[in-house]
């Protein structure tokens, strides 16, 4: 906008007369949103490791398996997502472990008792 000066005074500096618009901000009152890292999308492979624990305890590695699935619930209760996820890794790989040595030995056991070890 532009400062007009009113009639009849020229010797004043320029002053804005009545008809000019003021300009009115508003601020707009701001909210803050916290928004924590989803942890629905970490998996805890808990029902394998109470399988593996059950029935394939192979040298304790489903019971720790076990105890790595409980800490990555844990975790995702906390909003800890990479304390979670590291676990969570862990927790898989102990139950591969336990699945494959368990399953290989369970085979094992079949093998031998279709084809008995005899004397030569």
């Amino acid at each position: 906008m532009e400062n007009k000066s009113c009639k009849g005074d020229s010797l004043r500096p320029a002053v804005q007369c009545k008809h000019t618009v003021e300009k009115k901000t508003m601020t707009n009152p701001t909210t803050v949103i916290e928004i924590y890292p989803d942890t629905t999308e970490v998996n805890d492979y808990y029902l394998w490791s109470i399988f593996n624990f059950v029935y394939l305890n192979f040298c304790c590695l489903g019971f720790i398996a076990l105890a790595y699935s409980l800490k990555v619930r844990d975790k995702k209760l906390l909003n800890d997502l990479n304390g979670a996820v590291e676990d969570a890794k862990t927790a898989r790989l102990f139950n591969i472990t336990s699945s494959a040595l368990a399953t290989f030995c369970i085979i094992l056991v079949f093998i031998f008792l279709r084809y008995p070890l005899t004397d030569y």
